[in-house]
């Protein structure tokens, strides 16, 4: 298909990865995704918790934040170590602690709040799944945000493509790529974000657990998974011998684990709600 208008030149959009800088000190757009994120979704979950049936109380959701905040980083950087790149850091361990060079794994850093989720749940005697349905429907506003500070940093770009939309990035070579990461801020962020707060707010599916968790899992994965096609693979691995990418690999028992929190939702009964009357 031959192009309606020439591509869009990243660098002609003045997007600069770096807010503001203070002599060797600098405030990178990604960080201040990560930052938004976690205050967004502070803010909402203290909202979502003044709802009748919360299994959990203010001071719970205060708690929480810090432990899925380091559930994060934590299971973020060690997903990326081990699946995207683990000869790098066999090869120099201490990279692992540079956090401000990149490399974070979606899939790592679920694993590592899903953890996290499960021994504060565990410790204070709260239901694990219920509390997993509150964050699923504040998790897509960090998506969101990271995806867009994907874009601005010029990463992580798209597969080459001819269509019109076409972005050519800085360190991708001459060949027009789909802007794979508004693609995934999309779907992962806005829609995940859209369809999971119609539910909570205008329905009773946050009374059902694992229904708005499981939501959330299969279509973060299924979303994942499709958009795979149109993102480069990770130039250390390509594409893997069973002919799909990493991300679509560890998509697979996302989709699985979601569809099944789904179908087996109407069978569980809500726990007693802490917050019964707020």
């Amino acid at each position: 298909m031959p192009f309606f208008h020439p591509p869009v030149e990243w660098g002609s959009l003045g997007l600069d990865p770096v807010l503001f800088s203070i002599g060797p000190l600098a405030l990178r757009w990604y960080s201040l995704a990560y930052i938004g994120g976690i205050l967004a979704g502070w803010w909402m979950l203290l909202r979502m918790v003044k709802r009748p049936g919360s299994p959990m109380t203010a001071k719970h959701v205060d708690d929480l934040v810090t432990w899925c905040t380091l559930g994060v980083i934590l299971g973020g950087r060690l997903g990326y170590v081990i699946f995207y790149n683990p000869a790098q850091y066999l090869s120099d361990p201490l990279a692992i602690l540079k956090l401000w060079e990149g490399g974070m794994s979606f899939h790592g850093g679920l694993t590592g709040v899903i953890v996290a989720i499960l021994l504060y749940a565990r410790s204070k005697g709260l239901s694990a799944l219920r509390i997993l349905d509150y964050l699923a429907v504040v998790t897509p506003v960090g998506l969101l945000l990271g995806r867009f500070a994907n874009f601005v940093n010029g990463e992580l770009w798209g597969r080459a493509t001819d269509g019109s939309w076409g972005v050519i990035f800085p360190d991708a070579g001459p060949e027009p790529r789909h802007p794979s990461q508004l693609y995934e801020a999309a779907l992962e962020g806005a829609l995940l974000f859209l369809v999971l707060n119609i539910l909570f707010w205008a329905t009773s599916a946050r009374m059902k657990p694992g229904l708005l968790g499981g939501l959330f899992i299969a279509g973060y994965g299924l979303s994942r998974f499709v958009i795979e096609f149109f993102r480069e693979p990770d130039a250390q691995l390509g594409v893997l011998s069973i002919g799909l990418t990493m991300g679509q690999l560890l998509s697979l028992p996302m989709i699985l684990l979601g569809l099944y929190l789904l179908a087996t939702s109407s069978r569980r009964e809500p726990l007693t709600a802490l917050n019964p009357a707020a």
